[in-house]
């Protein structure tokens, strides 16, 4: 059974860097993982996925912005995430793939996503 654990969130102002960070318990490396949000209202949506090859794919409003990296030794996901917008505000959930099972489970970059953290807020004030 994988575990997802995330922190790092906090409320910043508009510009300013927060770094997240998800602990992975269960954990196959030949999974994929992902960063999503989920605003209030919205639906959840990737902001970032890196598939079994390790290609990285960003949604187009973060690129640039944000980079995803993983620490295999420690079995840990990270998003940092810089110059800060108001519309970045969500709380930020940390996912991996799994072959079934697992609500909401959703498709993204070749890969089905059904584990999931419990979220971190993230609030970006302008």
């Amino acid at each position: 059974q994988v575990q997802l654990v995330e922190s790092g969130g906090g409320s910043v102002q508009a510009g300013g860097s927060l770094r997240l960070s998800c602990a992975a318990s269960g954990y196959n490396h030949n999974y994929c993982i992902a960063w999503f949000r989920q605003a209030p209202g919205k639906e959840r949506e990737v902001v970032a996925s890196m598939d079994k090859l390790g290609d990285i794919t960003y949604r187009d409003s973060v690129k640039g912005r944000f980079t995803l990296s993983k620490d295999n030794a420690e079995n840990t996901l990270y998003l940092q995430m810089n110059s800060l917008k108001s519309e970045d505000t969500a709380v930020y959930i940390c996912a991996s793939s799994r072959p079934y099972g697992g609500n909401p489970a959703i498709f993204d970059s070749g890969c089905r996503f059904g584990y999931w953290g419990q979220g971190t807020q993230v609030t970006v004030s302008s």
